[in-house]
């Protein structure tokens, strides 16, 4: 009998694609080849380079050439949980910290380690919803709006589980704060409240904080501040300090959740056996953290906090919705306020109009609808990070912590992110 190749793949995966924010960023590689102007705003990746402290210490353990334990190098377990007690508060000690390859991965374990729903509010990051479908798991989604500033709201998180009728039903709730895709994050009043009904219906909170040491004013508060015996913490190298490439990610899970941590171990240590050995060592360098580096963060959070308030103030004036960002390099926009006027080039949902924009200006952004918004919706999420990162921190180090920027900082060493906003202004209003 003759079966055709893809017949026999796993019904979870048929139909499976590249993640939207690799793709956009092929793609814009692919035009660039081509001879052609490209605005990259579509890939997530931290412009700024790898602090020189955690580089330094890449190259003296370039030797290490043992494979780690799978729940992680001992040092660099007590490094993260000492991060967490002096960034979030809280009591975490080195048995609650888990390393993998990348927060990403973790995620995906601990999907396939848990036997319940997901909860996700929208717009999200993009690989929460595909993970949960490769896996099996149902997935229910929480749509908030832009009057929300597009943050779940307890309100709504009580509303779903009461309309279940299955009070303790096993749900994990993703929070991600700074947000990625729109870099909004969540008060601690808001915090408070989403942790009682948390605690209430017995909901595991996985609290995705990749961004939250680039939260713009160094605000950021855990909600495991408030839940922290039902709060996963998932951090990583990649977004606060540059290394997404070195693949290192961290979650920090509570003691009476060691039946996850166990489990998850276990899984990692038959698939991807531990971390770099390396990277690791590095990393303790990283979350142990000292001076240079929190000067290297203020430095970056000046940075994105005035161009993020720039780009909001040209796409405010050019008729677009769009919430100033709390943290991370993100924005949101909405441009319904314009569907009439793209109605008429031929533009009804956020593919369409990211397709045209792209194809007109060279401007890279993702539609909502890969965020989990509704097709029709005429959002899109763009990262403003199309600057040379090491360039423009070098420049911000010559300026006082407690100065602002000049004026003409911007225009000097981010202007392609600048141009990209004149850019969608002038198409708007074309």
């Amino acid at each position: 009998m003759h079966i055709e190749k893809h017949v026999s793949l796993n019904l979870n995966v048929r139909g499976l694609g590249t993640s939207a924010t690799l793709a956009i960023n092929e793609r814009s590689k692919q035009l660039q080849r081509e001879g052609k102007t490209v605005y990259r705003l579509g890939l997530g990746q931290s412009p700024f380079p790898v602090p020189v402290p955690v580089v330094d210490a890449l190259k003296l353990h370039a030797h290490e050439k043992d494979y780690l334990p799978a729940k992680g190098l001992p040092e660099l377990r007590e490094a993260v949980a000492g991060f967490h007690q002096r960034k979030d508060h809280v009591d975490d000690q080195p048995d609650n910290v888990l390393i993998g390859p990348g927060s990403k991965e973790l995620m995906f374990l601990l999907q396939l380690a848990f036997y319940g729903e997901l909860v996700v509010p929208s717009p999200c990051w993009v690989s929460y919803v595909p993970q949960a479908q490769i896996i099996g798991r149902r997935v229910r989604i929480i749509h908030t709006s832009f009057e929300d500033n597009w943050r779940v709201t307890p309100r709504q998180l009580e509303q779903l589980c009461d309309s279940e009728n299955d009070v303790y039903r096993p749900r994990i709730l993703v929070l991600n704060y700074p947000s990625n895709p729109d870099g909004g994050s969540y008060t601690s009043g808001e915090l408070q409240k989403i942790a009682e009904i948390a605690r209430k219906y017995d909901i595991i909170l996985l609290s995705d904080e990749i961004y939250g040491q680039l939260h713009h004013k160094g605000e950021h508060i855990s909600v495991a501040r408030f839940y922290p015996e039902g709060t996963i913490i998932s951090s990583g190298l990649s977004k606060w300090c540059g290394a997404g490439g070195w693949r290192l990610g961290t979650f920090t899970i509570p003691h009476n959740l060691d039946w996850l941590m166990e489990t998850m171990a276990a899984m990692g240590s038959e698939t991807y056996t531990s971390v770099s050995a390396p990277i690791q060592w590095a990393a303790v360098r990283a979350f142990k953290g000292g001076i240079r580096i929190e000067r290297y963060l203020w430095h970056a959070r000046r940075i994105l906090s005035a161009l993020g308030s720039s780009c909001v103030e040209t796409l405010t004036a050019a008729g677009v919705r769009v919430h100033p960002p709390d943290g991370a390099f993100y924005l949101f926009p909405d441009f319904s306020p314009l569907k009439e006027r793209l109605a008429k080039r031929g533009i009804h949902d956020s593919v369409g109009m990211c397709n045209q924009l792209l194809a007109d200006t060279g401007v890279a952004i993702l539609p909502g609808v890969v965020f989990e918004r509704p097709a029709e919706e005429l959002t899109a999420r763009l990262a403003y990070v199309d600057f040379d990162g090491a360039r423009v921190l070098s420049a911000s180090e010559t300026i006082p912590l407690d100065e602002p920027l000049p004026e003409t900082f911007l225009a000097t060493h981010c202007g392609r992110v600048l141009e990209a906003m004149d850019q969608i202004a002038d198409w708007l209003d074309a």
